[in-house]
């Protein structure tokens, strides 16, 4: 997927979107939900923990940097899950990764306001963010299988 956008040159400059990642963190059946602190009209709408991939960093490297910063946690990165999200109006994409915990490592709530492990039957209990809802969906059948 590509975004056109227009240079200083008034001339189309084609530019691939900014990618965000997401991990779905799978414990025992269930799923980690995150519910943002911030910005106030997003604050505790419910979210897959992660961030932006920075130049030069691979998409797993991302998750687990993001992981560590947010969850104070390390995690084994996994599959996708589900299709490519727009976000942003086209200028970024979020992908979201199956993810588990390492070293018995306990999610703790560094950026968000709370957590929640959720079953697949529980995942409609969050109001989430709506470039999660799509993988929500995709991740119900993996969870009702785990």
């Amino acid at each position: 997927m590509r975004t056109e956008r227009a240079n200083g040159h008034g001339q189309a400059d084609r530019r691939d979107p900014k990618v965000v990642v997401g991990a779905a963190i799978i414990d025992d059946g269930r799923v980690l939900a995150c519910a943002r602190a911030a910005p106030p009209e997003v604050a505790g709408r419910w979210e897959f923990p992660g961030g932006k991939v920075e130049p030069g960093e691979s998409e797993p490297a991302a998750l687990i940097r993001e992981c560590a910063e947010e969850l104070a946690v390390r995690v084994a990165v996994g599959e996708r899950v589900g299709r490519d999200v727009r976000m942003a109006h086209g200028r970024s994409v979020l992908r979201v990764y199956t993810a588990r915990l390492l070293h018995g490592d306990q999610p703790e709530a560094l950026e968000h306001s709370a957590l929640r492990w959720l079953s697949a039957d529980e995942l409609d209990t969050v109001d989430w963010l709506p470039a999660d809802v799509p993988i929500v969906s995709a991740l119900r059948p993996l969870l009702a299988n785990s």
